[in-house]
């Protein structure tokens, strides 16, 4: 899947979030979104990632960004780490991997020597027109927040 870059257009998507509820992008029509795609819920780096976008809500908020974060995971479990954690944004499932698909984050991945296919940890920033104003693939769970601040003060 080819990788998306700044001036594309995001790719649609309706995935349950915690709750079960549907969550679409054209929901998020009038105002930026920062969108993350995380491996799997309650591991480490996913912890730290979700973590930081919880912490830095009111900032991201007041610059007119909403956030959500989308991993493989059932809603059920997206549900125990939103609790467990205290994240309080939306966490959508995406077991068949189609959003990540269409994002180009779904792809081959190797751990030990094994290669596998799962989600490269990404982060995008959309603007209120659902155009991507920055991509950033690979990203560091401790650098989803700072790349997204960065890109909105056009740094």
């Amino acid at each position: 899947m080819a990788k998306l870059k700044a001036g594309d257009k995001a790719p649609a998507f309706a995935l349950p979030d915690q709750a079960g509820t549907k969550v679409k992008l054209s929901g998020f029509k009038g105002q930026k979104l920062l969108v993350y795609f995380y491996p799997k819920a309650d591991t480490p780096g996913c912890t730290k990632q979700a973590c930081s976008v919880r912490d830095a809500r009111a900032e991201l908020e007041a610059a007119g960004v909403a956030a959500v974060g989308i991993s493989p995971d059932k809603p059920e479990k997206q549900q125990r780490f939103d609790a467990k954690h205290g994240l309080g944004f939306p966490l959508l499932s995406d077991p068949d991997n189609k959003a990540a698909e269409a994002f180009g984050v779904w792809g081959e991945k190797s751990m030990y020597g094994k290669k596998y296919m799962g989600i490269i940890r990404s982060s995008f920033l959309i603007d209120e027109k659902g155009k991507i104003i920055e991509a950033w693939y690979k990203v560091s769970p401790k650098d989803t927040v700072p790349k997204a601040q960065a890109a909105l003060k056009g740094e």
